[in-house]
Parts: structure tokens; sequence; C-alpha cells
């Protein structure tokens, strides 16, 4: 494989941009696939990026291709369905999946890659747009070793930091269980600044104590620039996307036969913040929902 790799990208979006971006400026002939977002697309191939008309086509004209989607069911589609990435695929292809997704869904993906002589490596991401557009996004990829040290150049150019956590399917399932812990957490703000605000606490008396305590954490911090100052940017997340990886956490739990009351409740919470018409909002907007549904005011 050569120094600078012909680079296949699918998903250039919030993230995707600029993962895109950095990995052009590096000197990597890059391809990508079209976005219904235009904007992003045409930024990139102002910059010198190719783009594809069908996952097979870029597939054909990348040494790695990476992944960067909303859901699971759009992974599969654009590697195993029609046109896509495992039919254009040359062997030796090698395609890294950073969405958040389900880790079943990427073991048998993997597999049918592997029938193509393909090889599959799962690195899911954290931190936000922002650290993206600054090549600072931190990456947990799940590989056997020679693979994970071959990679780690190629995706040092976007993240800041890049974690080998295990063999496929560890990063996925890492990633499920860090979000479960941050949109946990999340709902359980919301649900007290809604308490506190239906029981006439003064949520700023709140955010000082939890502040110089240890149940202080980031997450607690985003809400609360919510609840005192109607700033959700802290948090770029939607609680549709909340709630999917809940959902996505809950079929990892169940499948390993476990039983769990915490991710439940979270994900029902998101759930009903979704039915009520708030999916598209950010999550620390949660803390108006919660509050509204209980009648409190903002």
């Amino acid at each position: 494989m050569s120094e600078k790799q012909a680079i296949g990208f699918v998903g250039a979006g919030l993230m995707g941009h600029g993962m895109a971006k950095h990995l052009l400026a590096a000197g990597h002939p890059l391809t990508i696939l079209g976005h219904r977002n235009r904007q992003p697309v045409d930024d990139l191939v102002g910059r010198g990026a190719r783009e594809a008309k069908t996952p097979a086509e870029l597939a054909a004209a990348s040494e790695i291709v990476f992944l960067c989607l909303p859901m699971s069911d759009q992974v599969e589609a654009v590697v195993a369905g029609p046109d896509g990435l495992l039919q254009g695929a040359r062997e030796g292809l090698i395609v890294v999946d950073t969405s958040t997704a389900e880790p079943g869904s990427t073991l048998r993906l993997a597999e049918a890659a592997a029938a193509r002589g393909v090889r599959y490596v799962d690195a899911p991401l954290t931190r936000t747009p922002k650290e993206a557009e600054e090549g600072r996004l931190n990456t947990m990829v799940g590989a056997d070793k020679a693979l994970f040290d071959q990679l780690k150049p190629v995706m040092a150019c976007y993240a800041e930091n890049v974690f080998h956590v295990g063999p496929l399917g560890a990063g996925h399932k890492l990633k499920l269980i860090n979000n479960f812990i941050a949109m946990g957490l999340a709902s359980l703000v919301a649900e007290a600044v809604a308490t506190a605000r239906s029981v006439g606490v003064d949520l700023a008396q709140l955010n000082a104590l939890v502040s110089a305590g240890p149940v202080n954490s980031g997450i607690f911090q985003r809400m609360m620039a919510q609840a005192l100052e109607q700033d959700p940017s802290g948090l770029q997340f939607a609680i549709r996307n909340a709630r999917k990886d809940l959902r996505y956490f809950n079929a990892m739990a169940s499948e390993a036969g476990l039983v769990g009351l915490m991710a439940p409740a979270a994900l029902q919470t998101m759930t009903l913040a979704t039915a009520s018409g708030h999916g598209e909002e950010l999550v620390p907007q949660l803390v108006d929902v919660l509050s509204e549904m209980n009648g409190a005011k903002g």
C-alpha cells in the first residue's frame, strides 16, 4: 500500500466534513460520496476531492474507505446493498466504520466483507463537530494490532487521540457504553432540573452546589448551560440520536443476557421527548422538554 493511500469517504456531514478535510490536507487522494447537504461536498470537491456516484464506484477508487453515518441500517446499505462498497471493492480494501453502530451488525458486515477479501474495522468517535474541523477528535479502534498500526497514521490526520481498544467490535461496544453513561447523566440532570423548577429550588444554587462537589461533570455543566442561559451549544447532539444510541445499548445488553434498570429508563426519556416532537432539538434542551411536560416554567 502506498504512503499516501487513496481514501474514500462516505458521510461528509457535521463530523465527516472535518475528517475528510484533514485527510485531504494530509495529501491523501480523496473520493467522496454525495450527501444530501451539498455544502460540505462542494467544499471538499473545491479542495481537490473527487465525487463518486455510488458506493461501488467509490470503493473501486480507494484503498481505505471511511464511513461516518448516523445509523447501522445506513451502514449496511452502503456496505452490502445494491451498488454497495462490496460490489466495487478490490481485494485488500479496508473499510473503517466511524459511525456509532450496533456491534452485532458490525460483526455481520465484517464477515460478509471478509468473504470478498475486504478487511473491516470499527473506529467510532468522541468529541464534537468543532474538534472534527480542528482535526482533534478521539477515536476508539477495534482491529487486530497489525491493522491498527497500519491505520493509525491515517486516523491521526483527524484524531488527536487514537486508542486501540481491542479486536473487531470492541470500538462500537465501548462507544455505546460511553454514550449510555453520557446520555444517562443527561437524562438524570434534565429530570433534576425539572424537579427543581417544580418545587421552587433556585437553579443557580443547584448549579453552585453540584459544581463544588463530586457530582459535577462535563455533562452536568453542558446541561446547566441550557437551564441557566438557554445555551445548548456545548453538546451538539440531537435527542433523536441519543435515543438511537440508547436503543443500540439496550439491544447489546439484552443480547448479552443482562438485566438493567437505568438504561431502559434513559431510553424511555429520550423516546418520550422524541415522540412529543423534540427529536431534532439538542440534548441539553431536554431540561426544558421535561420541565414543559411537568408544567414547570423554564
